[in-house]
């Protein structure tokens, strides 16, 4: 018996029952909801079209699939992958406004209307490339859930069999602790990117984040004084 145990490969290399919707669609949700709180200069306008777009992607991905990710939809992967797209759109767009806005001196914000639009993009950045690295790693969830692929774009320290139980997998809550210890150490903590695609995903990730936060604290620090 224990021969054939061993024979087993871990979870995340085999099929599975595939992953819950709703961590996804909650943080997205809660994602969604800052960009109501950012200040209208820095957002697409009218302020309400990009959220309702995203919305409503979001609603179409939870009815055509909405419990475990595990059929190969195109169109549902497809909605996810554009729901990805527009989401990064807007946070880029949010970020060179208020990146340019600083470095011009063309903002009006106080010191504590910097720090939160700061915060917002910020926090929105990490979701955004968590939902990247979530839906491109071994070519999606649903890829994952029936082990299509076998070789990860990122190692995680639970795929060394003594490290984790063998019926451990990656879930996107994991994906959200890469993003967001990526947008703080601005490296690679303890899960390493092994393709190129993901090197230099996190790499963007790690740019931006850097830029955010020191121009924001600069410009905040300078505001004070």
């Amino acid at each position: 018996m224990a021969q054939v145990a061993d024979e087993v490969g871990p979870a995340w290399r085999e099929a599975t029952q595939g992953e819950h919707r709703w961590p996804v669609a909650l943080v997205v949700v809660i994602t969604i909801s800052i960009q109501y709180l950012l200040p209208a200069e820095l957002v697409f306008q009218p302020q309400w079209i990009a959220p309702t777009i995203e919305v409503a992607l979001l609603i179409g991905i939870c009815i055509a699939s909405p419990r475990r990710i595990k059929a190969n939809n195109r169109a549902v992967r497809m909605a996810g992958l554009l729901l990805a797209a527009l989401m990064s759109i807007g946070n880029a767009h949010q970020a060179i406004r208020l990146i340019v806005g600083i470095i011009d001196g063309s903002d009006d914000f106080d010191a504590s209307e910097l720090l939160l639009a700061g915060a917002g993009i910020w926090i929105t950045n990490i979701v955004v490339f968590a939902l990247w690295y979530w839906e491109l790693d071994r070519g999606g969830p649903a890829a994952r859930a029936n082990g299509e692929r076998q070789h990860p774009d990122f190692l995680f320290p639970q795929m060394h069999h003594d490290h984790a139980p063998r019926t451990w997998e990656p879930s996107f809550f994991d994906y959200l602790y890469v993003a967001f210890t990526n947008a703080t150490a601005f490296s690679p903590t303890d899960t390493m990117p092994l393709s190129r695609w993901a090197k230099m995903t996190m790499m963007a990730q790690a740019a931006i984040s850097l830029m955010i936060g020191a121009l924001v604290i600069a410009r905040a620090i300078g505001i004070l004084q």
